[in-house]
């Protein structure tokens, strides 16, 4: 959800400020974040925020305080930040250029509401395809993340179980991630149909 709310509002700012500094800034973050892995992120964050300047917890779970969530959270979704934000531009773009948005601004109907209630849902679809696999990938690709932090979670059960020859937990979470494959997919299409009404028919 974070990686959603930050990703859309900083692609649809790169959209409507267009090859300005705002734009080029969210880009060359969004480019950083989809080309450096997650390996190569926490330890660097670890580094800065936890042993030199000493503001946050360097890993651990304490019972799931927010304080040791908050670089593992940052950590595990800032490449989907960065990629949410890349195509969230580029289909708001798209949006702003088409008919029914000049229709809209021919009369004269204020920004704030052309880019809410016109642009925005329309502009929202190839987000929504991408979510689908995101949130699975969230809950399988922590591994990293959990084995840097010290956090307990699915990826790292999954590996335990692996090396320990344990099938059934093996076969158990493999038949888990499927289910919240075909969950999250689900959840994309009634969400699809919500957002365009014109995909019921």
């Amino acid at each position: 959800m974070l990686a959603v709310i930050i990703g859309v509002s900083a692609g649809v700012i790169a959209a409507l400020k267009q090859n300005t500094r705002w734009d080029y800034t969210v880009m060359g973050f969004a480019m950083t974040g989809v080309v450096i892995p997650s390996f190569v992120v926490a330890p660097l964050l670890v580094m800065v925020f936890a042993i030199t300047l000493q503001w946050l917890p360097g890993g651990g779970w304490n019972g799931g305080a927010l304080k040791f969530m908050i670089l593992p959270m940052v950590a595990l979704s800032l490449a989907y930040i960065a990629s949410i934000a890349r195509i969230t531009r580029g289909s708001m773009i798209e949006v702003l250029h088409s008919n029914f948005i000049r229709t809209a601004r021919a009369k004269g109907l204020p920004m704030r509401r052309i880019i809410f209630r016109h642009a925005l849902k329309p502009a929202l679809l190839p987000v929504l395809s991408y979510m689908g696999p995101a949130f699975v990938g969230i809950i399988t690709g922590s591994m990293v993340i959990e084995t840097i932090y010290g956090l307990p979670g699915i990826g790292q059960l999954f590996v335990n179980g692996a090396l320990n020859r344990d099938y059934s937990l093996v076969l158990s979470l493999t038949i888990l991630v499927g289910a919240l494959t075909i969950l999250f997919n689900a959840i994309v299409d009634v969400l699809y149909a919500v957002i365009d009404p014109k995909i019921r028919y």
